[in-house]
Parts: structure tokens; C-alpha cells; sequence
């Protein structure tokens, strides 16, 4: 699943998924055994799942009020486009709708999200789009075959020290000059904090701490956003614009 909930969570979105993924073809994606996986992505798919149709309803028109979060995924889509490096993957896609939106960019988008019953109301909602079951940190996809990958609020649930991981995996999902965008809820001054996200634990992040695990995997920073946090959002929100070298 991926993330980003609004609500008590403060992301534009009620809740937050953790996202999956899988290695092959992006429409041939593999779907992958929850039970075989690491307990907290058990329990994140279980919590969405739960939740996933009120989630849906609530993010349907999520983008209409947030100006900056549309200026960020535009200027992702027009790095990914001039790049020409190829397909582009939403880990943690929840009910598809961002994944629909980078269609609408113009990008080959494609979503993989840890919730079996997410990834069925992506599908019925926008059934001209490919999505699968899966667990981003162990993508059935072959190396450097990905132009860009999308990371919004899909880490937000990882244990600090399981991340590490998650990146080794992007690097070696994108062809060189990738592209990766992530969002997330930003610590203010403070380290990483676990906070009573309203479906299963999650974790604010310091910016520049998540710039650091990126750079260690050979990503080079293009640009970084911080939005404070609207009504009825608790956290500062930042984005991260990253290039694979």
C-alpha cells in the first residue's frame, strides 16, 4: 500500500497506506503473500484494508484543494517526461487515484499497493490502468527499468530501521537519471517521532535525514517543498524531488 492520509493524519487524505510492490514486465507485476511478509506490512495491509473504501471516498477529490501538492507532482512528471528513462511505478497507490492523475500527466504511470482490497477499488476505478499486490521494498521488476517512482506518504509506516532498504530498492528500480518523488510528514526540528496515526503507527521524518539515506543510495536532490499544515492536518508535510545518478 502506499500513504498519505488527511484527517487527524494531516495529509490531504484520511489515512495512510504502506506500500508494496513486486520485479517483471510493470504490467506483469506479481502479486505478493502478505503472510510471507515482515509482521508490520501484515498489519499495515490488514488496517487498509479495513479502511479502504471509506479511504477511497475521502481522497476522490483530494488534489482539487491542495495547489502546492498538484505544482509538486507536475514538476516530478516534467522531469520524468524530459528524461525519457521510461515507465513510471506509485508504490503505495492506495485506490489509484494519484496513479490516475500522473496518467493525466502524460506519464505511463503504473501502482502497486500492500492492500489486496485497495489495489480492487484502484482497478474498478480506473480499469484502464495497471495495478498489483505487492511490497515496495521487494519489487518483481527488472533492474533500472523504471523512469520514475512515486513515494507519497508509502513510507510513512516503515520502522526507521527497516528504511534503509526501501531506497536500495528504488535505486535499483530506476534506470540512471530516474527520477524519485517523495512525500511525508515532516518533524519540524525534531528526529524521527512515531505518532497515533489513526490506522497503525507511523513516523515523522527531519527532511534532510530522509536527503541523507537517499544521497547514500546514489540520489542526488533536485529540490525539496515544505507545506504547512492545513485545516485539520496536525503536521508539516515535505516532498523530496530526487534523481538516481
Amino acid at each position: 500500500m502506499g500513504a498519505c492520509r488527511h484527517g487527524d493524519d494531516g495529509a490531504g487524505r484520511p489515512w495512510a497506506r504502506v506500500v508494496a510492490g513486486t520485479t517483471a514486465p510493470v504490467d506483469e507485476l506479481q502479486s505478493c503473500a502478505v503472510t510471507e511478509s515482515p509482521s508490520y506490512l501484515t498489519a499495515t495491509a490488514e488496517a487498509y484494508d479495513a479502511m479502504a473504501v471509506r479511504y477511497a471516498e475521502f481522497v476522490r477529490n483530494y488534489l482539487d484543494g491542495q495547489p502546492l501538492d498538484r505544482a509538486t507532482l507536475a514538476a516530478f512528471a516534467d522531469f520524468v517526461r524530459t528524461a525519457g528513462a521510461g515507465p513510471v511505478l506509485e508504490v503505495g497507490c492506495g485506490p489509484g487515484h494519484l496513479t490516475a492523475h500522473l496518467q493525466k500527466l502524460g506519464l505511463d504511470a503504473s501502482g502497486v499497493d500492500l492492500s489486496p482490497v485497495m489495489i480492487d477499488l484502484a482497478r474498478e476505478a480506473h480499469p484502464d490502468l495497471r495495478f498489483q499486490v505487492g511490497s515496495m521494498d521487494a519489487l518483481d521488476l527488472a533492474d533500472g527499468q523504471l523512469g520514475g517512482i512515486l513515494s507519497w506518504y508509502s513510507i510513512i509506516h516503515t520502522p526507521p530501521h527497516e528504511l534503509p532498504p526501501y531506497f536500495a530498492e528504488f535505486r535499483r528500480l530506476l534506470a540512471p537519471g530516474g527520477y524519485l518523488l517523495l512525500g511525508f510528514f515532516e518533524s519540524e526540528g525534531e528526529p524521527v517521532t512515531a505518532f497515533d496515526h489513526k490506522v497503525t503507527p507511523a513516523y515523522r521524518w527531519p527532511i534532510d535525514d530522509l536527503a541523507e539515506l537517499a544521497r547514500k543510495e546514489q540520489f542526488v536532490e533536485v529540490g525539496r517543498t515544505l507545506r504547512a499544515p492545513q485545516e485539520g492536518e496536525r503536521f508539516r508535510q515535505g516532498h523530496l524531488l530526487m534523481r538516481r545518478q
